[in-house]
């Protein structure tokens, strides 16, 4: 692909790791902000952007990439319309699009520029610009959702852009499929592996723990004011899901308690031909 001015908006680890890849495996300049102005520095240092970003910087880039929670990245654009330059496409990596889309959506119709969702289905739980890596999305899947800010030809730039640095797939969707999805797979996850390890049990699980434990409560270590801002914005989602998995607990806690093995039996056996079947 020719040569494209990036600007990555955000250098924690998601950010890090695009701006290290995009080095790494591309031609592409890279000028990178964020809040934290060592980190950018770091970023520097280790050659993983090519230049500290400035408002003034904006105008160079030809793609814009958001690496921050979803409010304060809408609120980036928003703040600094005047200082991009027409037909400037945006992308970025947050987990949530209805929201993304119903906010700069509008402003980029208004201001000639062209906006593609992005959510990369890769990340690890430790966090922060040392812990990015170029290889992180290496063989992992990119969800892109086109919105009415999307060109063909935007499309067509963004899918190049990500599989320069190794995605190996590229899955073209709408925000609200997106949103519904990632309520299951992802969010759901989340929560259920916070509650469960609220349990007065786990006060004394050493000794007793082993993969079903570690598997179940990996997720639980997380960060708090970044989930807390995505489940409240995909609320419509994700409380359906919160029902449904309720709705099942329900059902094996009230035939355990009946002593109901017939019902129990065939409770666990749906379940496990459920995971053979879309495992």
């Amino acid at each position: 692909m020719k040569q494209k001015t990036i600007a990555v908006i955000g250098l924690g680890l998601i950010g890090g790791s695009f701006a290290k890849a995009f080095k790494q495996y591309t031609n592409h300049i890279i000028i990178g902000f964020n809040r934290t102005r060592s980190t950018a520095e770091k970023a520097l240092e280790e050659g993983a952007i090519d230049k500290i970003g400035t408002p003034e910087n904006l105008k160079e880039a030809d793609i814009i990439l958001l690496s921050m929670y979803p409010k304060v990245s809408c609120d980036f654009i928003e703040e600094h319309l005047d200082a991009l330059k027409p037909g400037c496409i945006i992308t970025d990596d947050c987990g949530v699009k209805t929201y993304m889309a119903e906010r700069l959506v509008p402003l980029c119709r208004e201001h000639g520029l062209h906006y593609v969702g992005g959510h990369p289905m890769a990340g690890r739980e430790v966090s922060g610009f040392k812990a990015s890596t170029p290889d992180m999305y290496k063989g992992a899947s990119m969800l892109l959702v086109p919105t009415d800010a999307t060109t063909p030809e935007a499309l067509q730039t963004v899918k190049h852009l990500f599989s320069e640095i190794g995605f190996s797939q590229l899955v073209v969707t709408t925000a609200e499929h997106h949103d519904r999805m990632i309520a299951y797979t992802s969010q759901l996850c989340h929560i259920i592996s916070s509650a469960y390890i609220k349990s007065p049990s786990e006060l004394e699980h050493k000794g007793y723990s082993g993969g079903s434990y570690r598997d179940l409560t990996r997720v639980a270590y997380l960060n708090e004011t970044m989930w807390t801002e995505l489940f409240l914005e995909n609320k419509q989602a994700l409380v359906p899901e919160i029902d449904e998995v309720i709705k099942h607990l329900q059902e094996y806690r009230d035939v355990i308690a009946a002593g109901d093995e017939e019902t129990l039996f065939q409770l666990l056996q749906d379940g496990r031909k459920r995971k053979e079947q879309f495992g």
